[in-house]
């Protein structure tokens, strides 16, 4: 068994990824032997009608034992509020996923934090799109700088029951700049955007190996990609396990 906590459905408005049919995401899913994947609409990043998006996800997850949906929240729309209350009560979804850096607001901005406290409040994961691609690949009028994560440990510390994880997050495992945030609090990550050597195994050996999730950014990167990385960093089978199934279905079980 293997869940996914990183995948988007649908159009990248930028460049065609050659997935974009729910079947054939689902199809190539399945030949990577990925059980359940998480995942959110590619519209959430520009689109202004969150509410529409959320219920077209919902819609095209509907029946699909994979598809676990994941709503976006914009705390830049005036009615975002309304928009957890839909993702847990409407759509009955287990998270949702967020994009500072695209929607324009800093992880300490007061709509921010209090974004944070009602999903915690809701029992809603909150997973923190930290960068969606290389910042050269970038379309010339849209250049989109990764999230500054330096006063998330702050925030972090700051809300009870909060459970957050962090996508494509390219932080150096071997450095030190991710024990401030995991020490933070309930805060998760997967290794979509860890490129180094043995990358997987050095994150878990820096953060923990009940903290690191299995996640691939498929399809804007390759489903084997992820897999590939298992492979090469030789996890101890617990490590592997949780990694790869047991810590996704725990964060479901909080929610």
């Amino acid at each position: 068994m293997t869940i996914d906590t990183n995948v988007h459905l649908g159009h990248w408005p930028f460049r065609r990824h050659g997935i974009e049919e729910t079947a054939k995401l689902v199809e190539k899913l399945k030949t990577v032997k990925v059980t359940q994947a998480w995942v959110a609409s590619f519209e959430g990043v520009l689109h202004k009608d969150i509410a529409g998006v959320n219920a077209r996800l919902a819609e095209a997850c509907r029946g699909s034992e994979m598809l676990k949906p994941v709503g976006v929240v914009n705390p830049r729309m005036a009615d975002w509020p309304d928009d957890i209350r839909r993702c847990r009560e409407t759509h009955k979804m287990h998270a949702i996923r967020i994009y500072p850096n695209y929607h324009g607001y800093a992880v300490d901005d007061a709509d921010c934090v209090r974004m944070l406290k009602l999903a915690a409040e809701a029992k809603l994961l909150v997973q923190l799109v930290v960068k969606m691609e290389d910042e050269r690949t970038h379309h010339p009028l849209i250049k989109v700088k990764d999230v500054d994560l330096s006063m998330l440990p702050k925030v972090v510390a700051g809300i009870d029951g909060l459970k957050l994880q962090l996508l494509n997050c390219p932080l150096p495992a071997s450095g030190e700049a991710l024990i401030p945030i995991a020490r933070s609090g309930s805060v998760y990550f997967e290794f979509a955007m860890q490129e180094s050597v043995g990358g997987i195994a050095k994150l878990v050996n820096r953060v923990g190996m009940n903290r690191v999730l299995y996640g691939s950014h498929f399809p804007l990167f390759h489903a084997e990609s992820a897999m590939l990385k298992m492979k090469e960093s030789a996890l101890a089978e617990d490590a592997e396990m949780a990694v790869r199934v047991q810590n996704a279905k725990k964060l479901i079980s909080m929610s």
